[in-house]
Parts: structure tokens; sequence; C-alpha cells
């Protein structure tokens, strides 16, 4: 099982065929892309091709010895959509393709995606990058959220809206500059590696130590100042 983990591959329902589904940063795709992997579907007989809610487009219903030629022939890297990790980074179109964007979650995104995407943490950690109020990433629910205002960025953490438990997540800090939220994002990262615990979701850990405990560790004296922990309004 280790061994068809390794290569990206998700059992399904009927135990004995898989899904892979290749990186796709963001969903941005080019036409290229998307020929490759509707000629990797037809020629192994996929049962289906599924756009998933992280921006990738899974090939579903692959037979296990299948698998190594079928990543050969798509030459992309798996997107982790298992594993405890950064499984994904959600962004919407933004400022780059949106009228309605007020900050670059294109350009954010795609950063995080190269800095995050796969990295180990003690519980699965989503990050969802969004380019106005209306919030198409779905930030709110997510370990890390961020949300773009004409002022800056919106930082939250701890959402979650799977499990038993959903969570809405608090508000860390707000108008930043996107480097500023890229810096609090790694401090916020680098924390939750220390102290969460094995399948410990973001979100858990903050209701265990509170957030102001989390401010203190992670805020620092230069962004106290645009600390609120209020909901979005």
């Amino acid at each position: 099982m280790k061994d068809i983990l390794e290569k990206g591959a998700i059992i399904q329902r009927d135990k004995q065929t898989y899904a892979i589904a290749p990186h796709t940063p963001g969903g941005l795709v080019t036409p290229e892309i998307l020929r490759k992997i509707a000629d990797v579907a037809e020629k192994y007989g996929a049962a289906a091709l599924k756009l998933t809610s992280a921006e990738r487009i899974a090939i579903v219903g692959l037979k296990e010895e299948d698998l190594d030629t079928a990543w050969a022939d798509l030459g992309m890297d798996p997107g982790h959509a298992i594993g405890i990790c950064v499984r994904s980074i959600k962004f919407c179109p933004g400022t780059t393709f949106c009228k309605r964007g007020q900050q670059d979650s294109v350009g954010l995104g795609l950063e995080l995606d190269k800095i995050y995407h796969g990295m180990s943490m003690p519980g699965k950690t989503k990050i969802g990058v969004s380019g106005c109020m209306n919030s198409c990433a779905e930030s709110t629910i997510k370990d890390i959220g961020l949300i773009g205002k004409p002022k800056g960025w919106t930082v939250l953490v701890g959402g979650c809206a799977t499990g038993a438990r959903s969570r809405i997540a608090d508000v860390l800090a707000q108008d930043l500059t996107t480097e500023q939220a890229k810096e609090l994002i790694a401090r916020v990262l680098a924390y939750y590696k220390v102290n969460g615990k094995p399948n410990q979701r973001l979100g858990r850990l903050i209701e265990e130590i509170g957030l102001e405990e989390l401010k203190k560790a992670v805020l620092g004296e230069e962004l106290m100042g645009n600390s609120e922990g209020k909901a979005i309004s």
C-alpha cells in the first residue's frame, strides 16, 4: 500500500482500481496539459475524469499495473491529494483575470504552492487564497486562508470544512502587504510543525492553546497593530 501511495494513487470504491491526480497549481492548465490528461485517460480506459475541489483533474478508474506507465506518459508530478501534509493551495483568478479582484491571488498562490505543496505537517493542511471578499477559494474554511482587500491581505487560521467538526477560521491579522502575509504564513506553519500533535488540524491546536497565544507566538511587535480577533464583515 505504501508503494501505491508513493505513486500518488488512491484506491477506489471497487477496491480494484485507482485514481491519480496530476499537480496543476491553482487549476491553471494549458491546452497541451488538457490533451495529455485526456490522452492518458483514453489510453488506459479510465472510468471518468473528475474536477476536484483542490483544482486538480483526477483520472479515475486505472488498473494498478498501469499506474507507472500512466505517470510516465503524463510527465507530471502527482498532486498531494492524500497524506499528512499541505495538500493543496487553492486560489481564485484575483487581479490577473477577475474584475472583482483586489489583490493578486494568482501570484501569491503560485508562490505558496512552490514553497509548501506536499510539505509534511502534523495534520492535513489546506491553504486558500482569495483575491476579494467573495472568498471564492473558500479561505474561511481553510487551515490558512487569505482574503484580499483594498488595503492588503487578511490572514485567517484554523478553518476546516471536513470531518465531524467543521470550523470557521479566526482572523489573525489584517491589512498586510504580500511580503508580510508570506512571512506570517511561514511563522504559523513553523509554529504548527513544532507544537501540533499527530493528526491534529491547526484549528484544534488553536482551540487548545487559544488564539491569543498563537498571536503572541507568530505576530511579533511589527504586526500586533494589524491583529484583530473578530469575524470578517
